[in-house]
């Protein structure tokens, strides 16, 4: 699932790798400096979306816990409910409160096997999210690093047209 922040990531390399090749040397380009530095800008605003998205989930889970426990408690409560309508017999009493017990059992068991899961699906999803977050920004600031040092002559492409005032060209290069 590819989010906002990728497909700006993906669109600023398109950028570069598709960028002509500046005059004397393979492996330098020119790019364009505001289209790029609006894409990681783009991606910088996207962020907070996807923690928005992120906390979506987590409330989703926490409607679907709440969810679970109270059917648990509604099967707990018609267990009672069963057990008191049984007939007041002792065998049959007995048996009742036998099936009852075992009817609150296995309500119990599956509301927490319910909740564990959940619990473990959300986490993992939750993990996996900020992962995934982590590694776009990461990336994010990686290649606004480079580009900026780039831009300010740190980078090697240095003035080639011999004149001052001109902007200086990103030297791909010197990021590797």
């Amino acid at each position: 699932m590819a989010t906002a922040v990728d497909e700006l990531l993906d669109m600023l390399f398109d950028m570069i790798d598709e960028a002509k090749n500046a005059a004397f040397s393979g492996e330098k380009c020119v790019i364009e400096r505001d289209k790029a530095l609006d894409l990681i800008e783009d991606a910088k605003k996207q962020l907070p979306v996807d923690l928005a998205e992120a906390r979506k989930i987590l409330n989703a889970r926490n409607e679907y816990l709440a969810a679970a426990k109270r059917e648990a408690e509604e099967i707990r409560k018609r267990a009672e409910i069963e057990a008191n309508q049984m007939v007041s017999e002792a065998p049959v009493m007995a048996q009742a409160r036998q099936k009852a017990r075992e009817v609150l059992t296995h309500a119990d068991e599956e509301a927490k096997k319910t909740c564990r899961e959940t619990n473990e699906y959300c986490v993992d999803l939750l993990r996996r999210t900020e992962d995934a977050l982590a590694a776009a920004h990461a990336e994010m600031r990686q290649v606004h690093n480079q580009f900026r040092s780039g831009m300010a002559g740190g980078g090697g492409g240095g003035d080639r047209s011999g004149s001052t005032g001109v902007s200086r060209m990103y030297d791909a290069e010197a990021d590797e």
